[in-house]
């Protein structure tokens, strides 16, 4: 078998094409969601005095001049000081949850729209098939 024709085989598994397709759709709705935290959710944040927390930082050891005192951390960074970026990181954090919120309710929103499953009717338990036999037998 050439390797071509087991690339193919491969290549066109359910599961493969599947998950092109899921990676596609991820990408594209990571753009709205994207656009969704950026321009919809991140304005209200501001109002109340920003959630950019990137200037927050904490000098370990002074820069060349030895000066501790920053203004900015690019300032703290372009005097060569070594700096403890908390403020970056809490940003981060911020983020994290504020687009883990956002996707929580998009997916609760989804699975309402949903239909639900009709439920499987349970297989009859033993007793019952076991009386529907003797009723049958007494039929006869």
């Amino acid at each position: 078998m050439s390797v071509f024709k087991e690339f193919k085989e491969f290549a066109m598994k359910g599961n493969v094409v599947d998950l092109a397709v899921g990676v596609m759709i991820g990408a594209a709705f990571g753009k709205i969601v994207d656009s969704a935290v950026k321009d919809i959710v991140m304005p209200w944040p501001a109002l109340l005095g920003g959630n950019d927390f990137s200037n927050l930082f904490t000098v370990l050891k002074p820069g060349k001049d030895g000066t501790s005192v920053f203004k900015s951390l690019k300032e703290a960074t372009e005097a060569g000081a070594v700096t403890l970026n908390w403020g970056v990181f809490l940003t981060a954090v911020v983020n994290f949850l504020i687009i883990t919120f956002f996707l929580f309710l998009i997916v609760k929103a989804v699975n309402k729209m949903k239909k639900p499953e009709p439920e499987a009717d349970a297989p009859p338990s033993d007793e019952v098939v076991l009386l529907t036999e003797i009723r049958d037998l007494l039929k006869k």
